[in-house]
């Protein structure tokens, strides 16, 4: 199972630690919510999982295996996809150009059979990136550009799907939009989801993890 186990788990930006010693505990297949007020430190917990920090203390384990020595690239390789806050598309890069972005992460320049597959399932899922394939990112919505942002990760074949703040920004239709399609791709794809709207929350998961000032406030609990 591609559980997810972080133990005294510490990190942050170089001198500021934000995070200390957290343990968390996520099944695979479980969709967990991480809630807490702003600046409380859900952003650096899914980057210090992602790779994208570094971790000062602790491990982090997935799928069985200890990958808190492995860079953010590295654990892309291992299954493990972060969408940003602010979804941190490339603005001059056409949609497509953006879904091609992610070949470096198999150590390819050219598409192959499976990269395709890769862009028609997430197609599949967004036929409305296929339609504005050959729009420059910064020319699309707000939830066009969150889409293209999830389809991203999704050319990565994840197994953890790391989320921060989905809708942040989205009208609630989009919003609605967005739940439907993660909860139907969803599969056995493990879930944490850094997010404030009750909407994500009860329509997505499972339960809900509170963070305040770096730490875990109190047991996971379900809701």
């Amino acid at each position: 199972m591609d559980n997810l186990l972080l133990e005294g788990v510490s990190g942050g930006y170089r001198e500021l630690m934000v995070l200390h010693r957290i343990n968390l505990d996520i099944r695979g297949g479980e969709a967990v919510g991480i809630v807490g007020p702003n600046g409380a430190g859900k952003s650096t917990l899914l980057k210090v999982i992602a790779g994208e920090l570094p971790t000062n203390g602790g491990t982090i384990n997935f799928a069985g295996e200890s990958i808190e020595r492995y860079q953010a690239a590295e654990r892309v390789g291992k299954g493990i996809s972060l969408v940003p806050e602010g979804r941190q598309i490339m603005r001059d890069l056409t949609v497509e150009g953006n879904l091609d972005i992610t070949l470096l992460s198999r150590h390819r320049i050219r598409r192959d059979r499976e990269h395709q597959d890769r862009l028609d399932s997430v197609y599949t899922v967004f036929p409305q990136l296929k339609q504005r394939r050959r729009v420059k990112g910064g020319q699309l919505s707000g939830g066009e550009q969150q889409m293209l942002a999830i389809g991203r990760a999704l050319m990565c074949k994840p197994r953890l799907l790391l989320l921060d703040e989905p809708s942040l920004g989205l009208a609630i239709s989009v919003v609605n939009q967005l739940v439907e399609v993660l909860s139907n791709i969803r599969g056995g794809m493990t879930l944490v989801i850094a997010e404030h709207s009750e909407v994500v929350l009860e329509g997505l998961t499972d339960r809900r993890v509170e963070v305040r000032m770096g730490r875990i406030l109190a047991p996971e609990s379900n809701v």
